[in-house]
C-alpha cells in the first residue's frame, strides 16, 4: 500500500523516505530536534522560521527546502506562525525536485499527461519519474492514483510512488496543498514529469509497490 502516515516504521520497506513529521509552530515557538536519519531535510510549508544548532543560522520562508547538516541536535524558532515538514531517510546525493504543490478542481480539465481510464476533475497530469516520489498532504482532501489504484487522502497522508510507476491527482473535494519530494534519480536520470507519449515507455520498478 503506497499511503502511510507519520511515525517510525510505517513506510514500506523499499522507501528512501523512511519517516516524516508535520510540525506546527506558533510565533516565538522553539523546537529542538535530535537527528534520527542519515539524511534530513525540512520543507517550510508556511510561515517564516529561523534554523540554528547544527550548521549556520538560517532564516527560511514558505516553500524553502533546507537540508540539515550532520549533527546531533538542530533547532528551529518560528518568527511567525509556521508549518514545517521534516523528512528523514536514506536518499542519495543526486535527487529530483522538492517543494510545495497545489491541486484544485477544474471546470474544464486540461490533461497533458498520459491517457487514463478514469474521470478527471483537475488539470493534474498522469506521469512517472526516474526516481521515487512522495506527496505529503498538508491541507484539503481528494483522490490520488498510484500504480493504477485510487486512494482517498487528506492531511497527514503520504503517497509513495516508486520509480517508473504512474501517479495522478484526478479529484479533490477540497483544494489540496502538499509537499512533493523526488528522491534518488535512477535509470536515465531525467528530471521532472515524464509521459510515455513524449519520453517513451515507463519502466516501473516491480520491487517498489
Amino acid at each position: 500500500m503506497p499511503v502511510f502516515r507519520s511515525g517510525a516504521g510505517r513506510a514500506p520497506g523499499w522507501c528512501e523516505l523512511t519517516a516524516f513529521e508535520v510540525v506546527a509552530l506558533g510565533p516565538g515557538d522553539r523546537r529542538r530536534f535530535e537527528r534520527e536519519a542519515s539524511r534530513e531535510r525540512v520543507v517550510v510549508g508556511s510561515g517564516t522560521v529561523r534554523f540554528g544548532g547544527a550548521g549556520p543560522e538560517e532564516v527560511a520562508a514558505t516553500g524553502a527546502v533546507v537540508d540539515r547538516p550532520p549533527g546531533d541536535v538542530w533547532e528551529v524558532e518560528a518568527i511567525e506562525p509556521a508549518t514545517l515538514v521534516r523528512l528523514g531517510g536514506r536518499w542519495g546525493d543526486e535527487t529530483g525536485g522538492c517543494g510545495l504543490f497545489s491541486v484544485r478542481p477544474s471546470t474544464a480539465p486540461a490533461d497533458h499527461g498520459d491517457p487514463v481510464p478514469y474521470g478527471k476533475e483537475t488539470d493534474f497530469d498522469s506521469h512517472f519519474h526516474d526516481c521515487d516520489e512522495y506527496w505529503i498532504v498538508l491541507e484539503g482532501r481528494g483522490v490520488a492514483v498510484s500504480e493504477g489504484l485510487p486512494y482517498e487522502v487528506g492531511p497527514g497522508d503520504c503517497v509513495a510512488t516508486g520509480m517508473g510507476h504512474h501517479h495522478d491527482f484526478p479529484k479533490v473535494d477540497r483544494p489540496v496543498r502538499a509537499v512533493y519530494f523526488e528522491t534518488t534519480l535512477g535509470g536515465a536520470k531525467r528530471r521532472g514529469h515524464l509521459w510515455e507519449h513524449t519520453h517513451g515507455p515507463a519502466a516501473p520498478r516491480r520491487d517498489r509497490i
